[in-house]
Parts: structure tokens; C-alpha cells; sequence
């Protein structure tokens, strides 16, 4: 599609037409898609691999609002239940790591330099580099939510 993506589209019809059903026929199946479709309002979603006859079915039943996906979608949805949610401190170094340690600690930057035998600035850059990476503003925000992800003090 030249201007937009099928999602876009699909979140197009929804919002002039709330109660459009929209069933998905792609030949993506990887899990993002199959997630960005479901969210943005599919009542199914279906790989072109699909039999004819289950076509058939699927538009008979996303015509009376029941859902129909395709096994591979099936899949990718059950793995996404099942695999537990990846945080964003795996995206931290090892040393960023030890920073957010000791920010949770309560240390204050000239600490954590002395701590890690390192000068203050770096610090300074490592914290700027955990908080980009968190998502958060501050060091409160950052050791909170290390704290949440049991990344505890002694981690």
C-alpha cells in the first residue's frame, strides 16, 4: 500500500466506522504485527497460506464479531503471554548496572565516583545514558523503577 500501512488503514476504517470488522489477510505473522493488528481493532487475522474454505468461515465469523486467527498467530500470541516481558534494565551495561545499583543505595554522583574509582563526570554521563535508556527524568524515577524489577540494592 503506496500511502499507508494495512494497520494504518485499519485504524482509518475503525475510526470512521467504530463498528466496522476488519479481519486481517497478510503474510506477516511474526508476533508485532499480529500484536499491532489485534490492538488497533482485527477481529482476525489470517496468513495467505489460509485454505479457502477457512476464508470463507473466517468472513462469516468476524461478520457476527467472532475472532479467527490463524495458528501461527496463535503462536505468536501465546508466546507473547508466555515469555515473560523483557525490562529495559537488560538494556543496560554492566557497569550502568552498577551505577543504578548504587543510585538505588542512595549514593549521590561524587559517591558513586569514589565507589567506582572513576571521576564524577563519568558518572554524570552514566546516569544521563540510564535514564535515556529507562524512559525516565530523574535518578528517583530510574531507582524506582529499578526497584520494581527487582533490582534491588544488593542485585
Amino acid at each position: 500500500m503506496p500511502e499507508m500501512d494495512g494497520i494504518q488503514a485499519m485504524q482509518g476504517i475503525r475510526k470512521v466506522s467504530p463498528s466496522s470488522r476488519v479481519l486481517v489477510l497478510t503474510s506477516f505473522g511474526d508476533n508485532q504485527h499480529v500484536r499491532d493488528a489485534i490492538q488497533a481493532g482485527a477481529v482476525g487475522y489470517l496468513l495467505k497460506d489460509v485454505l479457502k474454505s477457512d476464508l470463507l468461515r473466517a468472513i462469516h465469523a468476524a461478520a457476527q464479531g467472532q475472532p479467527t486467527l490463524h495458528p501461527e498467530a496463535q503462536r505468536q500470541l501465546m508466546r507473547q503471554v508466555t515469555t515473560p516481558a523483557r525490562s529495559l534494565l537488560d538494556d543496560l551495561t554492566p557497569r550502568e548496572r552498577d551505577v543504578l545499583r548504587l543510585i538505588v543505595r542512595g549514593q549521590s554522583n561524587k559517591e558513586i565516583a569514589a565507589t567506582l574509582h572513576v571521576t564524577e563526570g563519568t558518572i554524570k554521563g552514566y546516569v544521563s545514558t540510564i535514564l535515556s535508556k529507562l524512559g525516565v527524568v530523574d535518578r528517583t524515577q530510574a531507582a524506582l523503577y529499578a526497584v520494581k524489577y527487582d533490582m534491588g540494592a544488593d542485585a
